[in-house]
């Protein structure tokens, strides 16, 4: 017993001294100074030490230099709060990034506020860039229809009001937005072409096109406009209530069931594959897509359709596989024909796609939110062409394309990981080759 309490004794002296070791073994632990900071200049965060800013755009990485720097609790630029990392504070230097917040009340000045609450202000002016446009829900949303545009520094003023404006100067009538998102009606007269988005800070043009016609490959209208050319004719080409300028293609019956192992091709599959029976092979009546559209800087170039999936069949399993082939790997006509330009043509065959060496783009929409639809609505979707390099199983293809590849086209929907099973439509039209700028 009296071991024991003597045992006890010293482990709890030695607690008690570990204690004091701890309090005392943290010569460098950040700590708040006392007093005022004083600030002498602001210059970029880096190498670049002989800079001195008066103002910054939002997110630009910044350096105040003073004294008693460690004085500092809280800075704010206008009245937007910046985020303070200790480890990046010194007695004469502060590293931090102008928040990404467009200031309510513009004062032009950064405030350091001790503790205390303190307040020492310097002039510094927070730059908010121009408007940026990133994309369109639908690019052939119909006029008088409801759309948004997405993007970032979208900005209104009382005396230099935001605007969206279409060619032909019809201007959009907005009916709510955010730093990133303008809803609004796409105007009467609307006509084809970039639109354009004003704030005080600038205006901008966007990259993309509305009711975009560039590099246009399938419309399903326009006679003889290309259609479907290969083993399968399309399921439905037509019509209906449903929409979005004319004829669409579409994939899928509501009755036709798609899961993880489904071929389904009768039902979910569009082929164009160039070439007949002619001899020599002339692509007269089925041309190769690269005598429509020039596919020589490919992997700078997005695939763009506009898709609808309707609420009632949502899609949730199979994935969309965009394939392409040149010559050599797929035709509309027999195997070992030649064409005009010499080249021994590879047929037709279900083979070329069904390996893990042609790269291919993959849409599988539903991956990670189990279920999608569109709930009736049309969007665009959009596609890089340099994210053309899976394979069949979605693994990284082992072969990689050139510009000849673009000659045909095949959307079929098979395979999937995870999937539940689902009996989909899916509609399709305005399938097209833009550049990405």
């Amino acid at each position: 017993m009296k071991h024991s309490t003597i045992k006890n004794w010293f482990l709890a002296a030695l607690g008690i001294l570990a204690l004091a070791v701890s309090c005392v073994d943290e010569p460098y632990k950040y700590q708040i100074a006392s007093g005022v900071p004083e600030v002498y200049f602001i210059r970029p965060a880096g190498t670049a030490r002989d800079t001195l800013l008066t103002g910054a755009y939002m997110g630009n990485s910044l350096c105040i230099v003073g004294n008693n720097l460690r004085s500092t609790y809280r800075v704010l630029f206008n009245d937007c709060e910046a985020v303070l990392n200790s480890s990046f504070m010194t007695d004469h230097t502060i590293l931090v990034e102008v928040p990404n917040v467009i200031p309510g009340e513009v004062s032009d000045n950064v405030y350091l506020i001790t503790k205390q609450q303190d307040t020492v202000k310097f002039p510094f002016q927070v730059l908010v860039p121009g408007p940026v446009v990133s994309e369109m829900s639908c690019e052939w949303a119909a006029e008088g229809s409801v759309a948004s545009i997405t993007g970032d520094y979208f900005i209104d003023d009382p005396n230099v009001p935001l605007t969206l404006t279409f060619q032909g100067n019809k201007q959009a009538q907005i009916s709510s937005f955010t730093k990133n998102r303008i809803t609004f009606q796409v105007p009467e007269g609307a006509a084809a072409g970039p639109v354009t988005v004003k704030t005080v800070y600038g205006s901008v043009e966007s990259a993309f096109h509305y009711k975009d016609s560039r590099g246009l490959l399938f419309d399903f209208d326009t006679d003889p406009r290309l259609k479907c050319h290969g083993w399968h004719n399309a399921l439905f080409i037509g019509s209906d209530e449903t929409s979005l300028s004319g004829n669409y293609l579409r994939l899928g019956d509501g009755t036709t069931v798609m899961n993880d192992e489904a071929w389904a091709d009768g039902a979910f599959s569009f082929e164009y594959w160039p070439g007949d029976w002619d001899s020599p092979v002339t692509y007269a009546d089925s041309p190769r897509l690269t005598e429509l559209v020039d596919f020589t800087d490919w992997e700078n170039m997005l695939l763009k359709f506009e898709l609808n999936v309707p609420a009632s069949n949502p899609w949730s399993a199979g994935m969309m596989q965009i394939i392409v082939g040149g010559v050599d790997k797929i035709t509309g006509g027999a195997a070992g024909a030649t064409d005009i330009d010499g080249n021994t043509l590879a047929g037709a065959n279900n083979t070329y796609f069904n390996n893990n060496t042609l790269p291919r783009g993959l849409y599988q929409p539903w991956a990670g939110v189990g279920s999608f639809d569109t709930g009736g609505e049309w969007i665009t979707v959009t596609i890089p062409y340099k994210n053309f390099v899976y394979a069949s199983d979605g693994t990284q293809a082992s072969g990689k394309l050139t510009a000849s590849d673009f000659s045909s086209l095949t959307l079929f929907v098979w395979k999937g990981v995870g999937g539940i099973e689902c009996t989909p439509i899916i509609k399709i039209d305005n399938i097209r080759a833009v550049p990405n700028k």
